[in-house]
């Protein structure tokens, strides 16, 4: 009570304080510009050319674009594709903007008569022809009378205004293209005039790896060499062990001692009755259904099944056995399994073909059919006879005359059983062996069936009880994680693969994460992996432990790659194959200079290769691949004589042109140059984005935000 009431003497103090927490908030909200999610008011996902595209607009592209694909995309997938489709769509509009290109109504009319809203039924006449002024006065009744529709098609107009805009400014470029007739004379001829040749390749796997040696000096001097063919993104290398949640043997074996135990009859004190209850094992229960719904983690299924419908791995033995009578228990993937046989069904599952014979007013028929039920039994009885001679072939017979949908396979309608079909088609199925063919009428039509194969049907009870990790195993692979965490996190940065190596545990290595990456080989989506490795605040060996679906992760920062100039040692991969190649291609070339063709591949232990109609177009020499910079030297050594070495792509060359043929002269070479515009004009599209994209100053924020 004595608190109470200082509390009430107080509480013109209390509303003060109160009153100015809520004021600081607000005010905290303001200079720091955060909204209650903790994202900036106004922030951008990305910036291009110093344009932002906003974080809230994106977010609204992604949540539509997930509307649209619905689970078939990840989130970071649908955040990865709307990014592209903003860039494009930003790096574009700021080439309308500069060029004045924009859309009026007219235009959409135009773009929506030549593109697939066309054939929307409301934009239509009578004759179901795109017509504008039904266009116009549909929408004007959807803003109306439909508003849902109306916001819709908003959306679409921005698209259509999006995608007319692009075509406009993409035909202003192609009418730019063009292709001189000498430029359609060279095309002409890089295709038409042809060599034959001679030639003798050394290839540099002839040369050991081990006996060239490049020295870090040499790869560095390559690399500040060629700056733009080295550049990388920020990326980050990881290695892990992954601790999987999975049952032991303790708890299979456990698991499968219980599906046993559910096997025979037990005894349980009924303390209701004062008296010992008989509870009905699996192998003599009278309500199978009621005992799988109590003891299994399947239900009971009633349905007939043939033998490849049943597990492959217990097939056999299941179509073995007796009414009653039990097999297992057994593994089945991730669980173990008793069955047992419930009921047989001797040729209980047909497979036949047939052919229809519809007539005008049949069930189903065709409206196209004209002819009448006598015709079509007529038609059907000749047909029949010709499918009973001997080598008839029926497959070929329902193609060509059957009028039911299967006609295309022949007739086949595959396996059934009792009570798919018409009465008289089942009962002509069920009742005729295998090989039998005659005539049936049914509602559809006239048939001629042949039975073609039948199978025993079995109706099986399982139960099934998965195989999942126990608690107590769930205990120890958390204690395990943690303790490998921990003691790798006190150790030094480079022992976690000696921690692992002592506890028998296996370390993965990822390399060169991207920033916008998800998946993680071996352990799938880890976004969140990915996040941290990121994180300004996580340095190269820092170690932490992910609780995942599966397990746990203890994730070790290896190494991190900053966006710009790659370093030598990155790069060396690549550049030790480049060094060598050229160590070895000078060393081939000092090793046999002046030889002719000849000695060249006697000296090499190699053979004097031929090519024939060798074009600069198609410059790939047979046995030896694409190799333009050797054919296109061969062009230019005369008729009889041998070129210089030449390195290759695989190897060092020499070649004698034994023959040449010049093209044929044309009197024009229009056809030609056309071509080329084409050909051109169809690469406008992808390749000036593609220009746009590499000269923009585009700033990727995504990953503070996802």
């Amino acid at each position: 009570m004595a608190i109470l009431e200082n509390i009430r003497k107080r509480t013109t103090v209390l509303i003060l304080i109160i009153g100015m927490a809520l004021f600081a908030f607000v005010i905290s909200g303001i200079f720091t510009g955060n909204d209650f999610g903790g994202t900036k008011v106004g922030s951008a996902v990305a910036e291009v050319n110093g344009d932002d595209i906003s974080i809230d607009d994106f977010r609204q592209q992604v949540e539509n674009a997930s509307r649209r694909f619905g689970p078939n995309m990840s989130s970071t997938q649908l955040v990865n594709t709307v990014y592209e489709q903003e860039i494009r769509k930003a790096l574009l509009e700021q080439q309308f903007d500069k060029l004045g290109i924009n859309i009026e109504s007219d235009q959409i009319v135009d773009y929506v008569k030549t593109s697939g809203y066309a054939q929307i039924p409301d934009f239509q006449d009578e004759n179901g022809i795109f017509n504008p002024e039904i266009f116009k006065a549909a929408i004007a009744d959807w803003k109306v009378n439909d508003p849902l529709r109306y916001d819709a098609w908003l959306q679409d107009e921005v698209a259509i205004m999006q995608a007319a805009k692009e075509q406009m400014y993409f035909n202003l470029i192609k009418a730019g293209i063009g292709a001189t007739l000498t430029e359609g004379q060279f095309d002409y001829e890089l295709a038409n005039e042809k060599l034959d040749l001679q030639f003798v390749r050394v290839p540099f796997n002839s040369i050991p790896d081990s006996t060239i040696q490049v020295s870090k000096e040499e790869i560095a001097a390559y690399v500040k060499d060629h700056p733009e063919e080295y550049k990388q993104d920020k990326a980050r290398d990881v290695r892990f062990v992954f601790f999987e949640e999975k049952p032991s043997l303790d708890d299979e074996t456990a698991v499968k001692d219980a599906v046993t135990q559910l096997l025979d009859n037990t005894v349980e004190y009924n303390s209701g009755t004062d008296q010992n209850d008989t509870i009905a094992g699996f192998r003599s229960t009278n309500d199978m259904a009621a005992f799988l719904d109590r003891n299994s983690d399947s239900k009971y299924d009633t349905i007939y099944k043939a033998k490849n419908e049943l597990p492959a791995i217990v097939a056999d033995s299941l179509m073995a056995l007796s009414v009653n009578e039990v097999y297992g228990p057994y593994r089945d993937g991730d669980f173990f399994k008793i069955s047992r046989m419930m009921a047989k069904k001797p040729n209980g599952n047909v497979k036949a073909s047939h052919i229809l014979f519809a007539y005008e007013g049949a069930t189903r028929a065709n409206p196209e059919i004209t002819r009448t039920k006598e015709e079509a039994e007529e038609e059907a009885k000749r047909i029949l006879v010709e499918a009973l001679k001997d080598g008839a072939d029926f497959t070929a017979l329902a193609r060509d005359n059957s009028d039911g949908p299967s006609a295309p396979r022949g007739g086949d309608l595959g396996y059934f059983q009792e009570g798919i079909m018409a009465d008289e088609f089942n009962d002509f199925c069920f009742n005729n062996p295998v090989g039998k063919i005659d005539l049936v009428e049914t509602e559809f039509g006239f048939h001629i069936i042949k039975v073609d194969d039948k199978q025993d049907i079995v109706r099986v009870a399982t139960l099934a009880r998965e195989i999942e990790p126990s608690e107590e195993t769930i205990n120890t692979l958390f204690t395990d994680a943690t303790k490998f965490e921990m003691e790798s996190t006190e150790a030094e940065a480079e022992q976690f693969a000696d921690i692992a190596r002592e506890g028998e545990l296996t370390v993965r290595p990822v390399n060169k994460i991207k920033e916008m990456d998800e998946n993680l080989p071996g352990l799938s989506s880890q976004r969140g992996i990915v996040q941290w490795a990121f994180n300004e605040d996580t340095e190269v060996g820092a170690i932490k432990r992910f609780d995942l679906a599966e397990g746990y992760a203890v994730v070790q920062l290896t190494k991190k790659y900053n966006e710009g100039p790659m370093s030598p040692e990155d790069a060396s991969a690549d550049v030790l194959r480049i060094l060598r190649r050229e160590k070895k291609a000078a060393q081939i070339i000092s090793a046999n200079q002046g030889k002719s063709l000849d000695d060249f591949a006697r000296d090499n232990n190699v053979t004097v290769s031929t090519a024939s109609a060798i074009t600069r177009k198609a410059p790939t020499l047979p046995g030896a691949g694409r190799e333009p910079l050797v054919v296109g030297t061969a062009f230019t050594v005369a008729e009889g004589s041998e070129s210089g070495f030449i390195e290759g792509q695989s190897g060092v060359y020499k070649v004698k042109v034994t023959g040449k043929t010049e093209s044929v002269k044309l009197n024009n070479y229009s056809t030609y140059a056309k071509d080329l515009i084409t050909t051109n004009a169809n690469r406008v599209n992808g390749s000036v984005y593609n220009a746009l994209k590499d000269g923009a100053d585009i700033e990727d924020k995504r990953a503070t935000f996802y």
